[in-house]
């Protein structure tokens, strides 16, 4: 009897021991899933949808942007960059967003237009999107949601946000952290010899 009790009591502390592996394999994957912008479908400024897992196998930086913006000037680091590192892989990807004080108040054609006459950008813009709110986008929900970076809204324009070449969530700059500074360029130039 006793034998018998001390079998049935191993093979349920067995049994609860592979649900709890279960329960980690599962949290694990929802926590990749979270920290990963794949399968998230986006607008460029032609409204043309664009799914950023097309992107996959380059590196990524994710900003959000505004032409009245004491932070504007960091177009011209922006483009310094992309065209330093574009032949490597290395990608930038603008977002105009008129969350904060106003200050993206143009169309998507004024905006494209300013930004290649002004500052010469070549890098590719999208959509105006909202990054605070409940309407914010689910790119942003989910660069402000996850394990890897500070979570918490978007303190102001030209945030910054590293995504890896399989589509991960690598790091997160403030908006005053210039675009070429050691910080930035040696995170870019980490993620594209990976």
């Amino acid at each position: 009897m006793i034998k018998t009790t001390l079998i049935a009591m191993l093979i349920t502390l067995a049994q609860l021991s592979a649900q709890n592996n279960s329960n980690l394999k599962i949290n694990n994957q929802g926590n990749e899933l979270m920290d990963n912008i794949n399968g998230i479908t986006v607008l460029d400024m032609n409204k043309k949808e664009v799914n950023l897992s097309d992107y996959n196998g380059k590196v990524l930086l994710i900003v959000n942007v505004a032409s009245e913006c004491g932070n504007t000037p960091q177009y011209a680091g922006l483009e310094e960059i992309y065209e330093k590192y574009k032949s490597k892989g290395f990608e930038i990807l603008a977002f105009p967003c008129n969350d904060f004080g106003g200050q993206e108040p143009g169309t998507n054609e004024q905006i494209k237009t300013f930004c290649s006459s002004k500052y010469g950008v070549t890098f590719k813009l999208f959509d105006k999107i909202k990054v605070l709110g409940k309407d914010k986008s689910p790119l942003y929900n989910r660069l402000i949601n996850n394990s890897v970076t500070e979570n918490g809204d978007v303190k102001w324009n030209f945030e910054k946000f590293l995504i890896s070449k399989d589509g991960k969530i690598v790091a997160r700059f403030g908006n005053k952290v210039q675009p070429t500074s050691d910080e930035i360029i040696s995170a870019i130039e980490k993620e594209l010899k990976k």
